[in-house]
Formats: structure tokens, sequence, C-alpha cells
């Protein structure tokens, strides 16, 4: 069974454990010309990188990515990040491991968090929107996946369950948004919402590891939502053909812009305001990963690659400045002369 865990592994910490192998090549030095084993090891706590120098040609042929490994290895600090430098790794037995020990997971109840999406669906008040997210959410193929699917890859919410939690900040988001500006579609943002990422359930591969399926590289999930939503959507009998191109164009712009993957730029009040709630709800969740991970010297984090920079560790800069004796409020105003 698993004994160490990514998010516990100290610097020259002897490991011995078992991991699911989420990338593995091997890497030759254009400087050197020596080769190694470059993997990239994975289990519910987050990720880390591994090296095997050396006799691991024979090795290599003997697993491959999504395998779980057994590891013998130390942790080495390289360019301030850990990493495994590997003795031995051999493909584990099956009936050596639970699998919930290496897929990452969301913190909160998938159930309730899918009922949540189903209580703001019924809170749709136009018919014909509120009946398109009921055919969905009722699907039960679809429900399933909805309730494991992730995400994203790497950049938010990337583990199981991550999607439905998206999904639920997003309308959460939705709610406070649309109060703030009555004059857009509350329905049609909440629409936008709970359908933007529908066919991550399908791009996406989340039963060992995560990646993508050969549909998810061949299309794309915006793509793949427009083809489950028209299959929806004509099965419904009249649905306004008007109404059906507006929810597809909530879909099509949601990234907001043409270098982010969108094949339409955000063209109504609703379409920009999802895009930007997404954007924000995704940012936040980026962050909130990166400063919950170990990684990173002193206050600052590892740098963050969809952010494309490092975070201060904010609480962790104020306590600092506090212990030192600096004050983290500002200086009183000095009295005027005379008073």
């Amino acid at each position: 069974m698993k004994s160490a865990y990514v998010a516990d592994l100290q610097p020259d910490q002897a490991v011995s454990s078992l991991f699911l192998v989420r990338d593995k090549e091997i890497r030759t030095s254009s400087a050197t010309g020596k080769s190694w084993l470059q993997l990239e090891l994975v289990d519910r706590t987050g990720t880390i990188e591994a090296k095997m120098w050396d006799n691991f040609s024979e090795v290599a042929a003997t697993f491959d990515r999504d395998d779980i490994v057994k590891v013998r290895a130390r942790v080495k600090v390289y360019r301030g990040k850990s990493e495994l430098s590997i003795e031995q790794i051999i493909r584990a037995p099956e009936r050596e491991f639970v699998l919930e020990d290496f897929l990452p997971h969301t913190k909160e109840d998938v159930e309730q968090l899918f009922a949540r999406v189903r209580l703001a669906a019924a809170g749709v008040g136009d018919s014909w929107l509120r009946a398109l997210l009921e055919s969905v959410l009722d699907d039960p193929a679809i429900a399933a996946k909805l309730k494991r699917a992730p995400a994203a890859m790497t950049m938010h919410h990337a583990y199981i369950g991550g999607l439905v939690e998206h999904i639920v900040s997003l309308c959460s988001l939705v709610r406070d948004a649309s109060a703030h500006y009555p004059e857009v579609n509350a329905d049609l943002l909440y629409t936008g919402a709970i359908l933007h990422d529908l066919g991550k359930i399908e791009e996406l591969t989340y039963s060992r590891g995560f990646g993508y399926s050969t549909e998810g590289e061949l299309l794309g999930h915006i793509v793949i939502a427009l083809g489950i939503l028209r299959k929806k959507i004509e099965a419904i009998p009249g649905f306004p053909a008007p109404l059906a191109t507006v929810v597809e164009h909530l879909i099509v712009s949601h990234h907001g812009a043409y270098e982010f993957g969108s094949p339409r730029l955000p063209m109504v009040r609703e379409a920009v305001l999802l895009h930007y709630l997404d954007d924000l709800d995704s940012k936040m969740g980026a962050m909130r990963a990166t400063l919950e991970s170990k990684e990173g010297s002193g206050t600052w984090t590892a740098r963050n690659p969809s952010l494309r920079r490092a975070l201060l560790r904010t609480d962790d800069f104020l306590r600092g400045a506090e212990a030192a004796g600096e004050s983290s409020s500002p200086p009183s105003k000095p009295k005027a002369a005379g008073k």
C-alpha cells in the first residue's frame, strides 16, 4: 500500500512508495550526450518530477503512462524544486494499491455539489432553458461523468469532481453578478455557467490519471459541447431557434479570445460576463492550488505555469513582518504643530 505522499516529501528524504506515472520519456543532454529516464509522478496530493540516471533502458520498457509503480528514490532539490532521484522502479500489481490514493479529489461532497447544480437549474425561469438544463442533468450518462470529471488537466480544478465544483462556484458568481447588473438575462447566464464546459466530460480522460481522449485531441471541448447540446435541443419540440443560437454562442465564446480557443468573441452581454466570471473562477482556482502547494522558496510559491508567475504567500509574509517588529498597518498621521 502507499506510504509516502508527494505533499509530505522533504529534501534528502529516502522514499519507498507507490506513484502513478503521468508522463514518461527518455531524454538526452545535447551538451554531454548523457541520457536519462524522465518521469512525472503523481498521487492525490500533488506532482513531482523524477529522474533515473543508471540502468534505466530495460526498466523503462516494463511500465507505461498511467501505470502505478513502486519507487525507491531520494528527494533532491534542483533549481529550487524538489524531484526524485530514482534508484529502483517496478510496475505495481493491482492488488497492492487503491486507485483513489493517486487521483486528486475535490474536498467537497460530489453529490451535494451536483444537487446544488440541479437546484440552480430548477431556478431558471425560462421554461425552454430549464427544459434544456434538466435534459442534460437528468441524463444518467452525462450526470455520472459530470460528477467525476476534472475541470482541466492542470490549470484549475484539476482533480476528480473539479468540473462540478467549478460549475457550482460559477453559479454563485452568476447570482451575485446578475444582481449587480440587473440588465443581463440571468437565465441565460446560469445556462451558460452550467453548460459552458460540458464538453470536458468527453474531452478528458480521468479513469486512471488525467489525459486527453482522441476526440478531445481532435475536436476540443467546445466543439464536443455543441454536439451534445444540439442533440438535446433537437429532442425538445419547438425549442426556439434564436434562443438555441444564443446558448450556442455562450459556449463558443466563453474563452473570450481567438488565441485562447474561442471560435467567436463574446458579442452579447451575457457572453461577455460569462467569460470574465469563468476566467476569474479559473484563475482563483489556479492560485488556490499553487498557494496550497509546498513548492517554492520562503514566502514565495513555485511558478504557476498558467499565470506565468510565482505568488507571494501573503499571510506568511505579513506574519514574518510582524515577528520582525515591522508594522502591518499604516503609520498614524503626525499631529499638527501646536496641537
